[in-house]
C-alpha cells in the first residue's frame, strides 16, 4: 500500500484516507483543474466553482448551453391553454371561479374566505380587471356605492376552460 500524503486541514481525515487508498486521487489539490480539463475534453461548459458558506460545484450536463433547437416532430399531445391566459394567476383563477352574476367587493372576498381588503385588491381584483377578464358595473365611478363586478366573455372563457 502506498504511503498517504495529504494536504487537507485534518491531515488524518478518515475520508480523504480512504480515497487515496481506494485509488480515487492519486493526491489532493488537482481535483479543480481535474474537473475543468475532463469538462473541457467531454465537450461540456466548464464547471462552476462557488465557495460562500461551504464549497459547491455546478457540473453542467451534456446539452447545456447549446443554441441549436431541437425541431418539433409532432404537436404537444394536449391542447395548450391560449397564450393570453397562461399568465394568469392563481389567484385571478380563483377569483374568476366565484364571481357568479354581478358581485360586490366584500361578497368577492367573503366567497374567497379573505379578509384583507388590500391583498385582495391588489392580487385578485386589479390584475383580474386589468387582463379584462371581470368588469366593473359602473366603470365611470369606481367608488360608486353600488360597485358590482361580472364577468367579461374572456373571463367566462378561461372559467370554461378551468
Amino acid at each position: 500500500m502506498l504511503p498517504y500524503v495529504g494536504l487537507a486541514s485534518n491531515p488524518f481525515s478518515f475520508i480523504d484516507i480512504q480515497i487515496f487508498q481506494a485509488g480515487y486521487i492519486e493526491r489532493l489539490g488537482t481535483g479543480t483543474s481535474d474537473m475543468v480539463s475532463g469538462a473541457n475534453q467531454a465537450g461540456l461548459v466548464d464547471p462552476v466553482f462557488l465557495q460562500e458558506d461551504t464549497f459547491n460545484v455546478t457540473i453542467y450536463r451534456n446539452g447545456y448551453g447549446a443554441t441549436d433547437q431541437v425541431p418539433t416532430k409532432h404537436r404537444p399531445s394536449s391542447d395548450e391553454v391560449p397564450q393570453e391566459y397562461r399568465s394568469s394567476s392563481v389567484e385571478v383563477k380563483n377569483l374568476v371561479k366565484v364571481l357568479h352574476g354581478e358581485m360586490s367587493r366584500r361578497d368577492m372576498q367573503k366567497a374567497l374566505q379573505l379578509k384583507h381588503e388590500g391583498n385582495f385588491r391588489e392580487n385578485y381584483l386589479e390584475p383580474a380587471l386589468a387582463k379584462e377578464l371581470v368588469e366593473m358595473k359602473y366603470p365611470d365611478s369606481p367608488n360608486h356605492p353600488k360597485q358590482r363586478y361580472l364577468l367579461t366573455d374572456k373571463g367566462q372563457e378561461l372559467l370554461n376552460s378551468l
